[in-house]
């Protein structure tokens, strides 16, 4: 197996019909050695059994997907929400994951710099425990057609900027091919970004978008320049895992091994 190979990470959600002991069995079947589950995947087979599977297959866990939506509308829930990320850093420290990604959440409003300040609040509430439980916070930025749904941190230089409010040790980026590639200035914000990356996605952009949240592609069959962009995450310092995370109808309908077979071949070819 190649050594690039040996860095692919199963996103669970590119299966995402499939239990989390089904992602589990395939990553076996086909000698993928990371997984990257969900968390309502781990909630319905049970937090510890969700572990056991993990562990006793002997994958290794590249990151938990997600936590965050830190943004609310009143005191009582973005309490709630705290402790939502205070359960998914206990699930990741369970689950053997260093890394909990966090996808910041929408405004409750139109106020999108308040909702941006409740995020750096969220995270700050949340820092210490991730710290004592040995979870690296990973704050992912999102497309711009994210912001009014899923996420108002949307550039990543607006990410790295609300990261280093925080020790590089403790908070850093979760950087996806699908969100950052079409920034002009992507690799002058790479080269700022070192020593600051936790984990790295890839897919691509075909076109036309397939759909909106489910609008991923398989790697080779759109626009991203997918190996650039790794050499710039890799000339950053990231070494790590390289999760594929694919939401896209199409493929959620295959047969999940023949999804597999070629998300091998062309994470090889185009990654």
């Amino acid at each position: 197996m190649s050594e690039l190979l040996k860095r692919l990470s199963l996103n669970q959600i590119t299966l995402n019909k499939l239990s989390l002991k089904e992602c589990v069995e395939i990553c076996v079947r086909h000698n993928i050695g990371w997984i990257a589950p969900w968390r309502n995947k781990v909630a319905e087979a049970g937090l510890a059994e969700s572990a056991r599977l993990i562990r006793d297959a002997g994958l290794k866990v590249s990151g938990l997907c997600r936590g965050g939506y830190f943004p609310a509308a009143t005191a009582k829930e973005r309490a709630e929400r705290i402790e939502d990320n205070l359960r998914a850093i206990d699930e990741a420290a369970t689950l053997g994951a260093d890394v909990l990604v966090l996808v910041c959440g929408p405004a409750p409003d139109r106020d999108i710099d308040a909702a941006r300040g409740m995020v750096a609040d969220g995270i700050a509430a949340i820092l210490n425990h991730a710290h004592l439980s040995g979870i690296k916070l990973a704050i992912e930025p999102l497309h711009p057609m994210f912001a009014a749904d899923r996420s108002v941190i949307c550039l990543l230089d607006e990410a790295l900027q609300l990261a280093q409010k925080f020790p590089a040790s403790d908070v850093g980026l979760a950087l996806d091919a699908f969100h950052i590639w079409w920034d002009p200035f992507v690799y002058d914000k790479l080269k700022a970004c070192s020593g600051r990356i936790l984990t790295w996605h890839v897919s691509d952009w075909a076109v036309p978008l397939p759909g909106i949240f489910a609008a991923r592609s398989m790697m080779g069959t759109g626009v991203i320049e997918l190996r650039r962009l790794r050499a710039a995450v890799e000339a950053s310092g990231y070494l790590g895992p390289i999760e594929v995370e694919i939401m896209n109808e199409a493929l959620w309908n295959r047969p999940a091994d023949d999804v597999v077979i070629e998300m091998k071949r062309t994470f090889a070819e185009y990654v």
